[in-house]
């Protein structure tokens, strides 16, 4: 099965330029060129050439210090034509210009050099600081990136909702229209793909599934050239050897294919593309991917059980919970067991059976079964960890269940490791130790307190702690050996009772 690696996170969206025009703090104004413009960035520059140390889409910052100075002034029209030309070449996004100390108003003959390049030119006014425009910009990409993770996150979390429906596939493409606000289709590699979905006369998204033989004709793109990239593109990523993923533009559309495997590929089309489509069209294509594989009944159920206990993604699941994770041994029917706890979520590869449900388990005849405790989608590698351990505890104690029950530190430990590691370190302490360490812990060190707890002497616990510390060979000032003690006294199992360590003969009784 080839299918498209997840894309890192979608990078930042541009700020458009329209946006920095509309805040009145800022107060810039549009002088010249094209009013619209993808501002991926803020440099300023007092240099005759910046253009080799942009990268692109950069608003270029600048008081003009090299193109002259004074009112009116003329550095001669092919200087700024040369300025502005190198700008452009450089695919910078937009030119402002600062207007005092140095120019006291934009120079004519660059507003017309950007306006024969096609640059947009801005003017910065005296009271707008060239940081408050890079801060500004800053702040916009940021909370675009903020929209476009939030966009991605919920748009994956619904596909694998999708995944889980009873007829998958088109439910999965129908949320991949809907989330890209285009046009999916999931197509057989090697055949004709015939029209290629395309805007309705609603406007609406449309999924197809399969071959869509009942796309009418006014559905498809308008352009004769659409149809024969999408067939292109599909060709590619079926074909041996092919790349994972394709991409093309053809009359305006925004086309991709993705790999599925040997025999299906899944196309896109969308009037605009945006950072995170890629890693919206890849999750789909995974998740297709495990649902039209040929392989074994449920195994797609395997497959996406998987990737849920995981950790991806997070809200995969079509409800809130509690979920419950299930770690299983012994029996012979896994499929059985599944649907006796009600789930199609199912696992049963590796050394335990693994299975997700909404249903609070009970024991099932023939099996062992370690419970977590109730999970949110969000926790559901947690609640993998819980179950296993607390299989190894049904099966240590011979009981068809056990649950995890300790939520807080304790519980990711095992018992019998916890105890074992316990008693290794406590060991040779007394019982009058022991306690005498659990009270002085539990009043974080404070002799009184703890004296009083214990009701003897407070020399009667420092002596006691002292030999403690002696016995353990540990610094009780350490605040990771305090921890480490704490838990163990949790866990240890007291040793029979006997008379407390000797005292000094010379320290005061309680």
């Amino acid at each position: 099965m080839s299918v498209p690696p997840a894309a890192p996170a979608p990078p930042t969206q541009a700020v458009p330029l329209g946006v920095l025009l509309a805040d009145r703090e800022l107060g810039l104004r549009h002088l010249a060129g094209p009013a619209g413009a993808d501002v991926h960035g803020v440099h300023a520059s007092e240099m005759a050439d910046p253009s080799p140390y942009l990268l692109g889409g950069e608003l270029l910052l600048t008081a003009g210090a090299e193109l002259g100075s004074g009112t009116g002034s003329t550095a001669g029209s092919g200087a700024y034509d040369a300025y502005v030309a190198r700008l452009a070449s450089a695919g910078t996004a937009a030119l402002g210009f600062g207007v005092a100390p140095v120019h006291e108003e934009v120079p004519p003959a660059l507003a017309e050099a950007c306006a024969r390049h096609g640059l947009p030119l801005l003017e910065v006014p005296p009271h707008t600081r060239f940081t408050a425009v890079a801060r500004a910009v800053w702040r916009l990409m940021a909370e675009a990136r903020t929209r476009e993770l939030r966009r991605v996150t919920e748009a994956q979390q619904a596909l694998a909702a999708a995944a889980g429906r009873p007829d998958p596939v088109p439910a999965v493409l129908a949320r991949l229209a809907a989330s890209l606000g285009g046009y999916a289709v999931l197509w057989p590699t090697g055949r004709s793909a015939g029209p290629v979905p395309g805007p309705s006369a609603g406007g609406g998204a449309r999924a197809v599934a399969g071959v869509p033989d009942g796309v009418p004709d006014e559905a498809a793109p308008r352009g004769g050239t659409v149809l024969p990239a999408m067939e292109a593109l599909l060709a590619r990523v079926g074909r041996e050897g092919g790349p994972a993923t394709a991409t093309d533009q053809a009359e305006g559309w925004h086309l991709a294919a993705y790999a599925l495997g040997r025999t299906s590929a899944l196309g896109t089309a969308t009037a605009a593309r945006t950072p995170g489509d890629h890693t919206v069209a890849s999750m789909a294509a995974v998740l297709l991917a495990l649902l039209t594989a040929e392989r074994p009944a449920g195994a797609e159920a395997a497959a996406l059980a998987r990737l849920l206990l995981g950790g991806s993604p997070a809200g995969a699941l079509g409800g809130p919970g509690p979920w419950y994770a299930v770690h299983a041994r012994g029996g012979a029917d896994p499929q059985s067991l599944a649907a006796a706890l009600g789930t199609v979520l199912l696992d049963p590869a590796g050394p335990a059976v693994r299975l997700l449900t909404d249903r609070e388990p009970s024991p099932k005849p023939g099996w062992r079964l370690g419970v977590s405790a109730p999970a949110a989608p969000d926790a559901l590698a947690t609640a993998d960890a819980q179950a296993r351990r607390a299989l190894d505890r049904a099966e240590a104690a011979r009981t068809p269940l056990a649950r995890h029950t300790d939520p807080g530190f304790a519980g990711l430990v095992g018992e019998a490791e916890a105890r074992a590691h316990a008693e290794a370190l406590l060991n040779g302490v007394s019982p009058a130790l022991r306690d005498t360490l659990r009270a002085w812990l539990a009043h974080h060190g404070s002799w009184d307190r703890s004296a009083a707890a214990l009701g003897v002497h407070r020399n009667t616990v420092r002596q006691r702690i002292a030999r403690a510390a002696t016995l353990l060979g540990r610094n009780l000032d350490d605040p990771d050996t305090r921890m480490e003690l704490w838990f163990a006294l949790r866990w240890s199992a007291a040793p029979p009772e006997g008379p407390p360590a000797p005292e000094r003969p010379d320290a005061p009784r309680g």
